[in-house]
């Protein structure tokens, strides 16, 4: 079984517009509502691969019922640590250049007691998982080393991938973590320098490995990814594809990985497979996974090499 671990759940509003006119009335051409959350996405792109998969985190009494009717429609079982308050609102709006414009809400509080309980949750939960991913921000007030005590709750024989960002992802390395999946713009800002080349990219990766990271899954976007474990490096460039939405690409690499690494895979699968997965996603509009069949599609005619 593969176990995400959702730390902040969002609905996300996305919005298509013509164009997005700062301080002047925008017409909205459709809005669609997905009901997710970094490690809600993941646990969906699993499922939709086939793989067994359950998800927990925290989750709010206000609109957390839609959270369980959505997750139901997609086969994912789920065990949410429950608090006061309601679920943040993100809002995207897509223009017909397909550039994202983002507005990310600020989530609730929990309560120190709830924190311990997710702790439990993910020990009792993690102990039956080949894989653990645990991803995104953190609810209002929880200091960023709160990514450590929770990776270091997750039982040893579990594989361990982190796809946060900044302090949080420190802190999570601090209880060594066999993959981590930072976009070139979150590494960037994490390590508070500017990559100018490929040797850069990897210089920044292996000081994630140097801080306690096996390997680095590292999206380049469009270009597609890179994956190194300080030793041997790949690259697999992504293929031309209509793109409709950003939204959960890198959410979908996670879960590919996810799966490769479940089952074994070498880097070049894994990679292979998540840039897959990736591409995949960003040729739907509004929805927050892609289907089998566009992955399958899109992982045929992919190459890997070795740099």
């Amino acid at each position: 079984m593969i176990l995400t671990v959702c730390m902040s759940p969002s609905i996300d509003v996305t919005i298509e517009l013509d164009s997005l006119n700062v301080g002047k009335v925008n017409v909205v051409k459709s809005k669609t509502l997905s009901f997710t959350g970094k490690a809600i996405n993941v646990a969906i792109g699993v499922a939709r691969l086939g793989a067994e998969v359950r998800t927990t985190g925290f989750m709010y009494n206000e609109s957390g019922a839609m959270f369980e009717r959505a997750l139901d429609m997609e086969g994912v079982p789920f065990s949410f640590v429950w608090n006061s308050g309601r679920v943040r609102e993100n809002y995207k709006c897509i223009d017909k250049r397909s550039m994202l414009t983002e507005i990310n809400d600020v989530g609730e509080s929990v309560a120190a007691d709830k924190l311990v309980e997710l702790m439990q949750m993910i020990r009792g939960f993690s102990a039956h998982s080949d894989v653990t991913v645990i991803s995104g921000g953190l609810p209002r007030g929880v200091d960023a080393s709160y990514y450590r005590e929770i990776f270091r709750a997750v039982d040893p024989k579990s594989l361990r991938i982190a796809d946060t960002e900044g302090a949080k992802l420190f802190s999570a390395l601090e209880a060594g973590i066999d993959l981590v999946k930072p976009n070139v713009e979150e590494l960037e800002e994490t390590l508070g320098r500017e990559f100018h080349d490929r040797a850069d990219m990897l210089s920044g990766c292996q000081e994630l490995m140097d801080r306690g990271a096996k390997a680095v899954l590292l999206s380049l976007g469009r270009d597609g990814a890179i994956i190194t474990n300080g030793t041997k490096n790949y690259y697999c460039k992504s293929i031309n594809v209509a793109v409709n939405s950003t939204v959960g690409a890198g959410d979908g690499m996670v879960a590919a990985a996810a799966v490769m690494m479940q089952q074994g895979a070498d880097l070049p699968d894994i990679l292979r497979a998540g840039v897959a997965a990736g591409t995949a996603a960003v040729t739907t509009f509004g929805t927050i996974s892609f289907t089998k069949a566009k992955y399958e599609e899109v992982f045929s005619n992919l190459t890997v090499t070795e740099f």
